[in-house]
């Protein structure tokens, strides 16, 4: 029994954290610096937002690991290596947060809806903290097991809805990648042949990114309700 007991341990952190060893070693492995590039993911970004006229858009530096585009601030962020590196990653993610920055332009609804989300469970995780070390006060005040038992149920709604949105945010991902990003890079010439192969496994581990943030939120759910 205790053996099995580990392996469904061991099981359960290979579905957490397996996804995101995948993209961090995607993301790495075609983040060798190519001096036969013409530009670097910073330029190729800014170039792209301009050829879909959003020149008001910003572009900026954002700390490794938390390339994004901020549909608040209307910024496209990228991390160092991403914005200054000339790389199959650097390019590929580039052509990836601008596509998110296509899809608010167009009022893609899959962005809007996890925007509006976003804003509302900002402070889900302080509500949800703040209920959990309320159970025993409210226990002693009011003496009732059904009481405390509404408010891990509450608990865990909350903490339920950060997981829902990024399994919600997967098309949207999936449709930067492969409906925007990639064809752009083909198409436009960016990339051919090989690189345009390697891209491609960028731009899934792109997508891939809100899985791992789904499955370790998931984790948080688990220890919160242990």
């Amino acid at each position: 029994m205790p053996i099995l007991i580990i392996l469904g341990i061991l099981a359960l952190l290979a579905l957490i954290f397996g996804p995101q060893y995948w993209v961090k070693s995607v993301m790495a492995r075609h983040a060798t610096d190519r001096p036969d590039f013409p530009g670097t993911g910073g330029e190729l970004a800014r170039h792209l937002l301009d050829e879909a006229g959003l020149a008001d858009v910003g572009l900026e530096q954002t700390p490794e690991g938390t390339d994004h585009y901020d549909p608040i601030a209307r910024v496209v962020r990228l991390s160092p290596g991403n914005l200054s590196g000339r790389s199959v990653t650097a390019v590929a993610v580039a052509a990836h947060e601008v596509g998110h920055a296509i899809q608010h332009r167009d009022g893609d609804p899959f962005l809007v809806t996890r925007t509006k989300w976003a804003a509302g469970l900002a402070g889900v995780d302080k509500i949800a903290f703040w209920m959990l070390i309320s159970i025993p006060i409210v226990g002693l005040l009011i003496k009732s097991p059904l009481i405390a038992m509404l408010q891990v149920g509450a608990i865990i709604a909350l903490l339920g809805g950060r997981v829902l949105m990024h399994v919600l945010t997967l098309p949207m991902e999936i449709d930067a990648s492969f409906k925007r990003a990639l064809p752009v890079l083909e198409h436009g010439g960016f990339l051919q042949g090989e690189d345009l192969t390697k891209a491609r496994q960028v731009l899934k581990a792109a997508a891939g990114t809100y899985v791992a943030s789904a499955l370790a939120t998931l984790l948080d759910v688990i220890r919160w309700i242990r």
